[in-house]
């Protein structure tokens, strides 16, 4: 924890120092000289160990903990991410809000940005929903956008989920979130290598993509435009020799052209829940199909709304045409199906199926 909450160390210093001294307490007692024999480590690193007991208080730290109901692990402890073991520069300690349990070892990583379309958010939430009916744990970044609709997703499904922050655990950003945050943390658990109090930045960010890509099997971009922070995810994912899903959008979606490159340079492309569940043959996991409530009935003018209705928002007007019904009973029907949770219904008499 100590060496955690130092400045300018980091998770490479750190196992560079490890190697050299064999435990964190030796690394703590050597002197500066010593410490600069290692690799990696200058003279403001060496004087920041050095003087570790004037810039850092651990009891403080761990008090901190207990007070908002989380813990710590480390690379030791058996709860610690098996495959987040494997990576380059794995975090020292986790905070832990929630529990990590030996079946989040068949994890899938679901990224996407934060400025997402409606398709992009039910998309997320129904691969993330039949994923965790199946038994696979879905690993966001608990960020506005796709990742709030992965996590989502995979709460209705009871399953588990585990939110990877770029923030400590008491900062919530997005503020919204809290609520959200704290069901996670009851059906799986929030985690972060940041310590309290530490607020998110251009360096936090990336940095907690590369735990999402490192403990999981395979990263899925849902909904990514070509500067958003998921590609970075899946360029961890790559470079740890996971599978990268990518799923494709509308060509004219500036969201899309993301996930789109990524499928043009070898990415699996993904457009079902099925094209994972392939991969993961060692679970007995259920059809996706199983895990959807079943479906109600249905009037002759129910069906026919609901067969003409996609994913994709339609105007009412165009549902009429498309149907060939006469308007008020196209309203009536439009009705009888909203409250069946069949479809939404958005600002400006738009509608969308739900599944």
């Amino acid at each position: 924890m100590a060496l955690n909450l130092l400045p300018d160390i980091g998770p490479v210093r750190v196992q560079n120092l490890l190697s050299r001294f064999e435990s964190a307490a030796a690394v703590l007692s050597a002197s500066k000289g010593d410490l600069m024999l290692v690799d990696k480590v200058g003279v403001k690193a060496a004087d920041n160990i050095v003087r570790w007991r004037e810039l850092v208080d651990v009891v403080a730290e761990l008090e901190r903990i207990k007070k908002f109901g989380a813990h710590i692990i480390t690379s030791e402890d058996d709860a610690y991410p098996s495959l987040l073991r494997e990576i380059y520069d794995p975090p020292l300690v986790l905070y832990v809000r929630g529990e990590l349990k030996p079946e989040d070892a068949h994890a899938v990583a679901m990224v996407g940005t934060r400025q997402s379309t409606l398709y992009g958010r039910q998309t997320a939430e129904r691969l993330a929903r039949q994923l965790a009916a199946s038994g696979v744990t879905v690993v966001s970044g608990g960020a506005r956008g796709i990742d709030s609709a992965a996590h989502e997703g995979a709460l209705q499904s009871s399953g588990r989920t585990i939110a990877v922050l770029g923030t400590g655990l008491d900062i919530v950003y997005p503020a919204e979130n809290i609520k959200l945050y704290q069901r996670i943390a009851q059906q799986g658990a929030v985690i972060t290598q940041f310590p309290f109090g530490r607020k998110g930045d251009k360096q936090s960010f990336p940095i907690r993509n590369r735990i999402v890509a490192g403990m999981t099997q395979g990263t899925m971009v849902v909904e990514a435009n070509r500067a958003s922070g998921a590609l970075i995810t899946a360029n961890f994912a790559a470079e740890y020799g996971r599978t990268v899903y990518a799923v494709p959008g509308r060509i004219d979606s500036p969201r899309s052209a993301g996930c789109h490159d990524l499928i043009k340079d070898g990415a699996q492309l993904c457009e079902s829940a099925e094209d994972v569940l392939a991969e993961f043959a060692h679970l007995q996991a259920i059809e996706p199909e199983e895990s959807e409530l079943p479906m109600p009935t249905l009037s002759h003018p129910e069906q026919q709304i609901f067969n003409v209705l996609t994913l994709e928002e339609m105007q009412q007007d165009e549902i009429i045409r498309r149907s060939e019904l006469p308007a008020a009973q196209v309203s009536v029907a439009l009705l009888q199906l909203e409250m069946k949770k069949l479809i939404e219904q958005h600002p400006g008499r738009l509608f969308t199926r739900t599944r």
